[in-house]
């Protein structure tokens, strides 16, 4: 006798990348799961983080309380850059589109977006200076030249590399929010856009 709710199998039968008709439109929400390099290297870091910790209550242990919260501090920061890297990427939703880097992140409401393509072009290996043939969904923007915006997405960054299925998922889905949010074309009034 098969009891289904008792194994794993039912967990594929559901489509996840589908948005429930409950879902709130209004949050942030990013059309792709991070890919095995970003959570490989923040696992690392979480990893050198639990090290800095343990040595943190071994110092504290010896009543050198400086030292302590020296390693205290350098594993928080630690910390926060291994969450910030898991959040990078790009995050849709109804006000626009939302470009998250390690360090900045910029709001784009979509108003402002002309469109959203796929192009073939040379692109950064994992973020690194070298380049590769590959793809990369670009974004323009009006008043802006299409070379001033950095590519949304590419095939070889940390959450596409070796996984071209994902990046067309996710290329296709951004393409979607933009066709949907942006309206037709020609002038729009312009909306004030919360910051």
């Amino acid at each position: 006798m098969p009891l289904p709710f008792l194994t794993a199998d039912r967990a594929f039968d559901t489509a996840d990348d589908v948005a429930l008709p409950f879902d709130d439109r209004e949050r942030w929400r990013r059309p792709y799961r991070p890919g095995p390099w970003r959570v490989g290297m923040a696992a690392l870091l979480l990893l050198l983080a639990s090290f800095l910790l343990f040595a943190a209550v071994v110092i504290a242990l010896t009543d050198v309380v400086s030292s302590a919260g020296f390693c205290l501090g350098i594993a928080l920061v630690v910390i926060a850059a291994a969450l910030r890297m898991l959040r990078m990427g790009v995050w849709v939703g109804a006000r626009g589109l939302r470009q998250v880097s390690f360090l900045v992140s910029r709001t784009t409401p979509w108003d402002q977006v002309v469109n959203v393509r796929t192009a073939q072009q040379p692109v950064r290996w994992l973020g690194l200076p070298r380049t590769v043939q590959g793809q990369a969904l670009l974004m323009t923007r009006r008043g802006r030249a299409p070379e001033d915006v950095p590519p949304l997405l590419t095939t070889h960054n940390a959450d596409f590399m070796g996984r071209p299925s994902a990046f067309d998922r996710a290329a296709d889905t951004v393409e979607a929010w933009a066709e949907e949010y942006r309206g037709p074309p020609g002038p729009r009034p312009h909306a004030p856009f919360p910051a």
